[in-house]
Order: C-alpha cells, then structure tokens, then sequence
C-alpha cells in the first residue's frame, strides 16, 4: 500500500514549510541539499523536520496540506497553529481556529 506524507519543516528563518510527498526520505535530502534552487526552502536552510504525518489517501494527503497552508493567511493565528500540531497540543487547534472578535 503507498502512503504519503504532510510535513512541516523548520527553516533557518524560524518560518515553517509545508509539503506533501510519497517519500519523505528523498523529499528530505532534497530540501537539505538545495535541489531544487528555486524552492520555498533553498535560501533558508538548513531546514528541519518537525513534523509529518501519514496517509494511505492522496487526496486527504492534499486536503490536510491545504488546510495546514491555509493557515498562513490567517497570519495571527498561523504559527500558533502549527507550533500547536508540532507539538501534539490537538485539543488547542479548535480554540485557535475561532475569529477573534474586537
């Protein structure tokens, strides 16, 4: 059965990548070594992983990926959310998700 996986990396800017891949290992040596020159995290490594999850879906892969870069436009909230499912704190993702009224 083939999986994939959503991940996040650490840049060396204190940012965070999100991608999708049907193999972390090459995906990794790929971010880590500057393969691709014009990427998101070829100017801002080294780059860590922390965090990745894993799907046997490749549209719910996409979907989770989507929702976690979607984030990034709520930028308040963005790195909170993500720092929150780094760190496995699941049960604040859905207070964090609520429009802050004035």
């Amino acid at each position: 059965m083939k999986t994939y996986h959503v991940y996040i990396l650490k840049c060396s800017d204190q940012t965070f990548y999100t991608g999708v891949t049907s193999n972390l290992t090459r995906r990794m040596f790929q971010h880590k070594t500057g393969f691709y020159t014009t990427s998101y995290t070829f100017s801002r490594r080294p780059v860590a992983l922390v965090f990745y999850a894993e799907f046997t879906d490749i549209n719910l892969a996409l979907e989770k990926e989507r929702q976690i870069k979607k984030w990034s436009k709520a930028k308040k909230w963005s790195k909170a959310k993500k720092l929150a499912l780094i760190n496995g704190a699941y049960e604040t993702l859905p207070n964090l998700a609520k429009k802050q009224f004035k």
